[in-house]
């Protein structure tokens, strides 16, 4: 699952299923895994980019307390969904309650993952994002990334 972008608006069905865009589910494979995200949203994870994920944390160190906390953080809520015939995955209801998903949802494709959000919570993100945005440039362009 390479180069997921773009911002999606989508609604949750009486079961709390939610339609994954069509450009996705063409290359996200059969299933995902949805976790706790950072900033108050939910990450989805093609299974192989989920893989690279696991392996990365499980070479953080035990005897560091922050790796271990992040570790059960990402792990601990973690959920293998099924895509079903026409498109949909189901949200468990502790990442639905993690993430404020009700009735809509702002699917944000970033990278090698999506992140799921409300509403209101993705343009509190976006106005965060905005009013920061010359620093962080400034910020990365001082390490080479732009």
């Amino acid at each position: 699952m390479n180069g997921l972008i773009g911002e999606y608006q989508h609604k949750l069905d009486t079961k709390f299923r939610m339609s994954l865009p069509s450009k996705i589910r063409a290359t996200i494979g059969e299933s995902v895994i949805v976790t706790r995200g950072l900033d108050g949203c939910a990450y989805v994870y093609s299974q192989n980019d989920w893989n690279n994920i696991t392996d990365q944390l499980r070479s953080l160190s035990l005897g560091n307390p922050q790796a271990r906390s992040f570790n059960r953080f990402i792990m601990s809520s973690a959920s293998a969904v099924d895509i079903d015939k026409a498109g949909r995955i189901l949200l468990p209801e502790s990442l639905r309650n993690y993430a404020t998903l009700e009735s809509e949802v702002v699917i944000a494709g970033v990278g090698n993952r999506l992140e799921l959000w409300s509403p209101e919570n993705w343009a509190a993100q976006q106005e965060l994002i905005t009013g920061n945005i010359n620093d962080m440039a400034e910020k990365l362009s001082e390490v080479g990334m732009i």
